[in-house]
């Protein structure tokens, strides 16, 4: 199948750039997947009544890395789908539960942009994730630096 041509190149995210992601609604099939398979199956996750009473917040929560992961891809499917080369750092904050049920969306901006010094045919962007809860709250914050491939110089194939 061959999807639409979507892709933005390193020339098209200057600083200031904005952009939202898709929205996702974190299931309980998501929460059972990603407790298993990376192993964090605490009570807090695991088990609505002992989350009830011994969470802060009342309620069962999806490990902080749920909605960053499920929001990575969501970008991954955006602007950059086919760009990107590669995610370099990040560093990231989480200030709100998200429970399931609740639904989540990426804000993104970029905050940095310069070519590459060792790869000349990409350049390095850093953006600026806020991971925002259905209520309009940012449930997670997050700086990513990634490589991004470089518009093609004229007669150029990829």
């Amino acid at each position: 199948m061959n999807l639409p041509e979507f892709r933005y190149y390193f020339e098209d995210f200057t600083v200031g750039t904005t952009y939202w992601t898709a929205g996702r609604t974190i299931t309980e099939a998501d929460l059972v997947a990603f407790v298993n398979c990376s192993g964090l199956n605490g009570e807090l996750f695991t088990n609505v009544e002992y989350a009830k009473s011994a969470s802060v917040f009342g309620a069962r929560l999806s490990p902080g890395l749920l909605p960053f992961v499920l929001c990575e891809g969501l970008n991954s499917q955006g602007p950059m789908r086919g760009s990107g080369m590669a995610l370099l750092g990040i560093e990231i904050e989480f200030s709100e539960p998200v429970l399931v049920g609740d639904t989540v969306h990426a804000e993104v901006e970029v905050i940095e942009a310069r070519r590459s010094k060792s790869r000349p045919g990409a350049g390095l962007v850093r953006f600026r994730h806020r991971i925002m809860r259905q209520d309009g709250q940012a449930a997670i914050t997050y700086t990513a630096l990634r490589m991004i491939k470089a518009r093609p110089a004229e007669g150029d194939s990829e």
